[in-house]
């Protein structure tokens, strides 16, 4: 036989989980995962700065107003 701690329970013996329980975990993943992201954001090390992409997206914007409206 195996000793356990008195606040323990044995391997097999877990505790069923709620609902609340479940959401709550899926809460707290996606805050960490969130925080994660913000954290590497701030940091910087960007390959293509944000005026670089933001003139790509009009130049891309333009043109497909062009070939709407002059095709």
């Amino acid at each position: 036989m195996t000793s356990h701690e008195p606040d323990q329970r044995p391997p097999g013996d877990t505790p069923e989980r709620t609902v609340e329980d479940v959401m709550w975990g899926r809460v707290e993943r996606r805050r960490e995962k969130i925080r994660s992201q913000v954290s590497r954001n701030r940091q910087g090390g960007h390959k293509v700065p944000t005026w670089v992409l933001a003139t790509i997206l009009g130049l891309l914007l333009l043109g497909w107003l062009y070939l709407i409206l002059f095709d």
